[in-house]
């Protein structure tokens, strides 16, 4: 299940980031491919409508960059094949992604850090929902990664993956992964009913349950 979920190994972490207190959702996965190759599904414009979204701008460090009906931002860090910053800006508010490569043997590990500010416009938010109203789409987005790779490239079948977000497998799918991240949350130091009711909360946003 572990694979299927799409982040083998999930941490929640407290961390100043320039400056402010953030929560950090740390997820992290092995693929079946080079380095190069994902560093290419990562950051390709031809590559990643096909199994994330379309992607519009100036794609290099300092540029601007938009994903298609979701978030945009600053591109600050790009050191091919190892490192690519973010800032992640979405519905008013300012949190960052970064990604890490390692080659795994034949195979290549991916760490990515979602690091959201505890004050300011995403504060209710986050008290709400829990690192999971995060956790839950990379873990979405990681296992469509982890399709694309696994078809040498090809484009993940839409349909077919709006068909399963429906089913009662993809619905397992985001409540094992919200339970995950709840899990992950409260061996943060977060009171564990606590942990819990925010991983319930994301769930159902998710499933529409």
């Amino acid at each position: 299940m572990r694979n299927a979920l799409g982040a083998e190994f999930r941490r929640i972490e407290d961390r100043e980031h320039l400056g402010t207190r953030a929560m950090v959702a740390v997820a992290i996965r092995t693929y079946d491919t080079t380095i190069e190759d994902l560093w290419e599904a990562l950051t390709s414009p031809e590559r990643l409508p096909r199994w994330f979204l379309p992607i519009e701008g100036e794609l290099k460090v300092g540029g601007r960059y938009q994903l298609v009906g979701n978030a945009g931002g600053t591109i600050t860090r790009c050191d091919r094949p190892e490192a690519l910053d973010v800032t992640w800006e979405f519905g008013g508010g300012t949190s960052w992604v970064n990604v890490r490569l390692a080659p795994d043997g034949a195979r290549t590990k991916l760490t990515l850090e979602h690091i959201a500010p505890r004050d300011g416009i995403g504060e209710e938010h986050l008290a709400k929902y829990g690192p999971g109203a995060v956790g839950i789409g990379w873990d979405l987005a990681l296992y469509g990664l982890a399709l694309h790779i696994a078809a040498g490239g090809a484009p993940v079948d839409r349909a077919a993956v709006d068909a399963w977000m429906a089913s009662s497998d993809g619905k397992a799918f985001v409540r094992e992964s919200g339970e995950a991240w709840g899990d992950a949350h409260a061996a943060s130091g977060e009171d564990r009913e606590s942990a819990r009711e925010k991983a319930e909360r994301t769930i159902a946003f998710y499933t529409g349950g």
